[in-house]
């Protein structure tokens, strides 16, 4: 069978194809090497000291709410991703306070209700399925890898636009591999069997492990290791990699390759949270609420910027007209247009023929836009950055209620 084939360290029946935090590891040194001959010995290394340990441990019990009365959200604690992180909370009018460096906790000013723990990403996931945070703010890919299909963890929001990368393979650019280009051509390679499985060193053993098995591999051992995966072919102790990719500029240098269809999962940031504290903690879902709204018309107005321009004409509408004749200058809506008002020399207010008008533009049309105003009679056009666009109830806010079953 083919879960037979898939094997990790800690993994050797189908039986353990389940969250393998729960579980003891239960290969041997002899029956790793039957099933891997080619295991290079500082592997097997590795993996003795690895299977010294006679139990993993548990997971801790569940929380329920009732055992805390704050709301927690957990943010990464070091990297891009914690830099990111914060910087979409401070556009979004919610920066972290945090007067003490050392200190784990931190807070929002303007969300009082709310602790922000700095943690490991690997721990915002971990400790937000046992009910220790709320919320938190990690990649797709770990989110993916550590979640385990878990009905208590609910993504909210998939899109935050930061930490862009995906998950793919990296295949070694010569040798046997030099004629592979596909998937399809890796899977059907004639050298891969049960004593001579194809090795893939991945720090993502779950979402590999499912990859594999989808795409009909029949013969596969995983390996893991912390960093450097893409020296693993060069040195002979995997065949492949599958590791995050955001370039691809350190699998060329490494003289790796992606394959087409090859691209296991598309990852950025997310907001992720526990579905019964979504449910029973007093106050969160009006958390979460802000937090979809703020975030949803941050990430809008960031594609856009507001053009204003003085335009003559003898009424909204004879200026509407030109600017609609335009290409690009519709904005969101329509552009919106009202009348310049000037002193005249006898002292009282009234039209001076300009009207001004205002328009949302895409930020990769805007010089496009500026020249569309000046072929329409515009002038002084002034190009603003937009903060927000708040629009109707986020969809994502909608979505978030059906998956919870609550009534909108």
């Amino acid at each position: 069978m083919l879960q037979r084939n898939i094997v990790t360290p800690a993994l050797q029946t189908p039986a353990h194809l389940g969250c393998l935090s729960h579980l003891r590891p239960t290969c041997t040194r002899s029956t790793w090497t039957s099933v891997c001959p080619r295991a290079s010995p500082a592997v097997r290394r590795v993996i003795r000291s690895s299977l010294s340990h006679k139990d993993i441990g548990t997971a801790p019990p569940k929380q329920t709410p009732s055992e805390r009365d704050t709301l927690r959200l957990a943010i990464p604690s070091k990297g891009r991703m914690a830099e990111d992180t914060q910087q979409l909370l401070k556009d979004c009018q919610l920066s972290v306070y945090k007067p003490n460096p050392r200190q784990y906790t931190a807070q929002i000013p303007l969300m009082p209700q709310l602790e922000v723990w700095f943690q490991r990403a690997s721990d915002v996931v971990r400790k937000l399925s046992y009910g220790d945070f709320d919320l938190g703010i990690v990649g797709l890919d770990m989110f993916a890898e550590l979640s385990h299909g878990d009905p208590d963890l609910v993504v909210v929001h998939d899109a935050l636009d930061f930490g862009h990368c995906h998950l793919g393979l990296g295949v070694p650019m010569g040798g046997k591999f030099v004629d592979i280009s596909t998937l399809d051509q890796l899977r059907s390679m004639p050298e891969w069997s049960e004593s001579n499985p194809l090795r893939v060193v991945t720090g993502y053993q779950n979402v590999a492990r499912k990859f594999f098995q989808e795409q009909g591999f029949e013969h596969v051992v995983l390996l893991s290791a912390d960093g450097a995966l893409e020296a693993a072919p060069l040195m002979g102790s995997a065949d492949i990699i599958l590791d995050l990719v955001s370039t691809g500029v350190t699998l060329r240098e490494n003289n790796l390759k992606e394959l087409e269809g090859g691209h296991i999962l598309w990852s950025q940031g997310a907001l992720v949270a526990n579905r019964r504290a979504l449910k029973e903690r007093p106050g969160l879902l009006e958390v979460v609420h802000e937090l979809i709204e703020r975030f949803e018309a941050h990430l809008k107005a960031g594609k856009f910027y507001s053009v204003l321009a003085n335009m003559r004409g003898n009424s909204a509408e004879e200026v509407a007209q030109k600017l609609l004749d335009q290409p690009g200058l519709s904005g969101l809506q329509g552009p919106t247009i009202s009348t310049v008002y000037n002193k005249t020399e006898d002292g009282t207010i009234g039209p001076c023929g300009y009207f001004d008008c205002t328009i949302c533009i895409p930020k990769k049309q805007i010089y496009a836009a500026v020249k569309g105003f000046r072929q329409a009679g515009g002038s002084g056009v002034v190009v603003s950055p937009i903060t927000y666009i708040f629009e109707e109830e986020p969809a994502r806010w909608r979505k978030l209620l059906d998956t919870l079953e609550l009534e909108q």
